[in-house]
């Protein structure tokens, strides 16, 4: 079967997108919208949505300054809170909001994280991010600025960033594990609440963090919360490798995505790989290429992104899907151009489509998004197995 996320972005992933009819712009900060829309998704049955989130107002490019245009939505909401806010309004797909490891301490992520997967009952992932955007640095001012000295950072600074992201997540995992699943015993005749033997000590030291433990949250229903990363080339591609279980790929056409699956080593089934697609649907091809035409028209410049961008019919798109699932893609993360307008025909015709395929759930099957993906529930890496039976 093909697994689906939807990407969720303010009015969408097109700049123009909070200009179009139904966007409700005033909507944006209040979590009416965003219950909409990951409720929307569910009715769809998708696997997961994800939160964009970031520590700098949105850009327009990966240099630029979000001063710099006024026609441009600017500002969110905490991803991660959101995540939270939405979790008890839905009972079904996985929430999976975005956060900066360079600039996040992996103790309080962990927490957080472990609640939303505690309010979700299951749940719950995160997106992880390595950026060395000057802006992000500057809002938080506890490293230092490499655009101010030289432009952008340089490669070598780039591989510090991911080194340092390995251990966020290394530091995330070990805390998940710090609770044993049955170190709450509860048991009032006693007045034991806690089994101390089985919260543990994680004792991390690294060149970025020391990290003693253990977590002050229970360990999560899932064990271990999904670790998803976006990647666009080969550094990134070996971080989704050796910390996520699930990896954003960004291919062009066919030829990049059996390029860029050749890069990103096998599993054995323990990883999941979604291309993501930026989705421009109408009734006809004409149809939606007009639209993109109008959309780009109202920015002011044609559309610009990091993947593909699929202008087409919700049959044409479903035939897209099904080639490159037939190539080795697992799923796919599809962007709505416009959220109010694209989204329903993802969620509804997109996913009706191919379910008459044959290609797509007919109803959830798991209650956890580790099962939703076709993931068992982890081994806790302290946990001492039971003795033989004698």
């Amino acid at each position: 079967m093909i697994h689906l996320a939807l990407a969720l972005n303010d009015a969408g992933w097109h700049p123009a997108a909070w200009r179009e009819p139904g966007a409700g712009p005033a909507d944006f900060f209040t979590l009416r919208h965003w219950a909409e829309e990951v409720r929307r998704a569910e009715a769809g049955q998708l696997d997961l949505v994800t939160f964009e989130d970031s520590l700098g107002l949105q850009l327009d490019e990966p240099w630029g300054s979000p001063r710099e245009r006024t026609d441009r939505v600017r500002g969110r909401l905490d991803s991660v809170l959101v995540a939270n806010a939405v979790a008890p309004l839905t009972t079904s797909i996985g929430l999976v909001p975005s956060a900066v490891a360079v600039h996040t301490e992996p103790f309080h992520l962990a927490k957080a994280i472990a609640t939303l997967d505690h309010v979700s009952r299951g749940r719950a992932g995160v997106r992880v991010r390595a950026t060395t955007h000057g802006e992000e640095a500057r809002h938080i001012g506890r490293r230092p600025d490499l655009e101010a000295v030289q432009g952008k950072p340089t490669q070598e600074q780039v591989v510090e960033q991911f080194a340092e992201a390995s251990d966020w997540v290394e530091v995330l995992r070990r805390l998940w594990d710090s609770w044993e699943d049955d170190a709450e015993i509860r048991d009032v005749a006693t007045g034991r609440f806690v089994d101390r033997d089985k919260l543990h000590y994680i004792d991390f030291e690294g060149k970025y963090f020391s990290v003693k433990g253990p977590l002050i949250t229970q360990r999560p229903p899932q064990g271990q919360p999904i670790v998803a990363a976006l990647a666009h080339q080969q550094l990134p591609y070996e971080f989704v490798a050796a910390s996520a279980d699930l990896g954003f790929i960004t291919p062009f056409q066919d030829a990049d995505l059996t390029r860029i699956l050749s890069q990103v080593p096998d599993s054995g089934g323990e990883r999941r790989i979604f291309a993501d697609l930026l989705i421009v649907l109408d009734d006809t091809a004409e149809a939606a290429r007009a639209r993109l035409d109008r959309l780009d028209e109202a920015a002011g410049e044609e559309l610009v992104s990091d993947t593909a961008v699929f202008t087409g019919t919700v049959v044409q798109l479903a035939d897209q899907l099904e080639h490159w699932h037939s190539l080795g893609a697992d799923g796919f993360r599809l962007r709505p151009a416009v959220s109010a307008q694209d989204g329903p025909r993802i969620t509804h015709e997109l996913t009706g489509e191919l379910r008459r395929r044959g290609q797509f759930r007919d109803g959830y099957q798991a209650n956890t998004l580790r099962g939703l993906l076709g993931f068992p529930l982890p081994t806790n890496r302290y946990a001492h197995p039971s003795p033989l039976a004698s």
